[in-house]
């Protein structure tokens, strides 16, 4: 019995405790984070430099064209690749073209409010389309079905399904491996009725050139490096910059977002050091299929 009651003792004070520190959060963001980094953890228990955890699924939606849903941590990223054919431009015949976009439905976070498209969100896709087309992941000739009449049009679309920071490099890592598990029908051009004919039962795989992978870090009042952040960091953060390689390691881009600086040329090498280490770590599991 007495053992039940100091059970039952400890059970509640730990509850208040709990809501102590929630209230304190919520009141005190910026302290409360001071607070973990002069122990050196974070408020998740992660390392400063350490990122979440990935997760990779392929091919679950069975009418796209290819798809994954991508974790990393409690981000959630699902892309499907949807392919249409159309006539390509006139200074370029032979190319096709990638249309990336992501979403961030108010659905996923209390911080997206409902209506068109976030200018966040419109960023975002800008950023991924030049991480697209710095890495050049594709050969967009490979795109071609027949020269200045018919090429392929890849719309690549990421939907945050649950935001808890980072999306950038959740949506990276989910429309590369949608795009990596994508099979296009093979297309056949007839000149005589200016028609495209699709095979029903033959596909090709995409001929991916490069698979970049990107991975942030937040600059914590000038002092502080703090790898893959999450929502609640990210409101605190001076400054984000964001490091893409390809999957054999070389640098596509370093980019800052954000009026903070980023200290010195230091960082900056620190944060591409760690990527490339990371890289190496979840290569095989990103790039498996």
């Amino acid at each position: 019995m007495a053992a039940a009651v100091a059970s039952s003792s400890t059970s509640t004070s730990q509850q208040t405790d709990t809501l102590k520190a929630a209230t304190f959060q919520r009141l005190h963001p910026r302290i409360y984070l001071e607070r973990f980094l002069a122990e050196s953890v974070r408020p998740d228990g992660r390392a400063l430099e350490q990122a979440r955890d990935i997760t990779v699924n392929v091919g679950s939606i069975t009418t796209a064209d290819g798809s994954s849903l991508v974790r990393l941590g409690d981000t959630t990223i699902v892309c499907g690749v949807k392919a249409e054919i159309a006539e390509p431009e006139l200074d370029s015949p032979n190319e096709g073209y990638i249309v990336p976009n992501l979403d961030l439905p108010a659905i996923c976070s209390p911080r997206f409010k409902p209506g068109p498209p976030s200018e966040e969100a419109q960023v975002l896709s800008d950023r991924l389309n030049e991480a697209f087309l710095a890495s050049k992941i594709i050969d967009l000739s490979s795109l071609c079905i027949h020269s200045g009449k018919a090429v392929w049009v890849l719309y690549v679309d990421a939907t945050c399904i649950n935001y808890d920071g980072n999306a950038f490099d959740a949506a990276l890592i989910a429309l590369v491996a949608a795009l990596r598990n994508t099979h296009l029908p093979k297309a056949t051009y007839d000149e005589d009725t200016g028609l495209t004919v699709c095979s029903r039962r033959e596909r090709i795989p995409l001929q991916i050139n490069a698979s970049p992978l990107s991975m942030s870090f937040g600059i914590f009042e000038s002092t502080h490096l703090l790898a893959d952040p999450t929502s609640f960091e990210e409101p605190l953060l001076d400054t984000t910059v964001t490091v893409v390689l390809t999957d054999k390691g070389e640098l596509v881009s370093a980019t800052q977002v954000g009026l903070g600086g980023t200290g010195s040329q230091d960082v900056l090498m620190s944060c591409i050091g760690i990527a490339k280490r990371r890289l190496a770590e979840v290569r095989p599991q990103i790039y498996r299929s």
